[in-house]
C-alpha cells in the first residue's frame, strides 16, 4: 500500500535523464512537476505518479505546512507515502506516529498539490519524511462514496 516514494538526488536533471531512460522500457513516463520535484509513473492516462525525484539533502525542501526550509546535510531524508483509505485513517496515522516518537512535519489536512489530496507528514526517528495520504483525485466517483 505504498502510494509513492521520493528519491532525493544531487542533480535532478541528470537523475531525471537516467530514470527516464531506465524506466521507459517498463512503461514509466514523466507525469507531473512540483517545482524541481518530478513525478514519474506508469503511462496509464492518469496524472498519478508513484516515483518522485527531488533535490538532494542540503538543498531547499518544502515542509507541507510551513513552506520551504533547509535540511541538514547529514540527514538521511527519504520520503515514503503510504496510501490511506480515508481522512480518518490519515489522522489516526498521524496521532499514532507522534505517540510512537515521530516529529510533526505537517499535520493532517488538504494539500495544494491538487484537489482531493489530504495527508499528514511525520519525521521518523532518523529524520525520514513519512506520509499517509488519501488522494480522491484519482478515484472514480463510485470509490469516493
Amino acid at each position: 500500500m505504498i502510494d509513492h516514494i521520493t528519491l532525493h538526488v544531487h542533480n535532478t536533471s541528470t537523475s531525471l535523464a537516467f530514470y527516464d531512460a531506465a524506466l521507459r522500457p517498463l512503461g514509466y513516463i514523466e507525469k507531473v512537476r512540483h517545482g524541481e520535484t518530478v513525478g514519474i509513473g506508469e503511462d496509464d492516462g492518469t496524472p498519478r505518479a508513484d516515483f518522485y525525484i527531488a533535490p538532494a539533502l542540503g538543498e531547499s525542501h518544502q515542509n507541507a505546512s510551513e513552506g520551504p526550509h533547509r535540511v541538514e546535510d547529514s540527514s538521511p531524508i527519504t520520503h515514503l507515502a503510504f496510501r490511506a483509505k480515508s481522512q480518518d485513517e490519515v489522522r489516526a496515522f498521524y496521532d499514532a506516529a507522534l505517540a510512537a516518537g515521530g516529529t510533526d512535519n505537517g499535520g493532517p489536512g488538504p494539500r495544494d498539490y491538487h484537489p482531493g489530496y489530504y495527508s499528514a507528514f511525520v519525521l521518523d526517528p532518523d529524520g525520514n519524511n513519512v506520509e499517509a495520504v488519501v488522494d480522491w483525485s484519482h478515484a472514480s466517483d463510485d470509490a469516493r462514496k
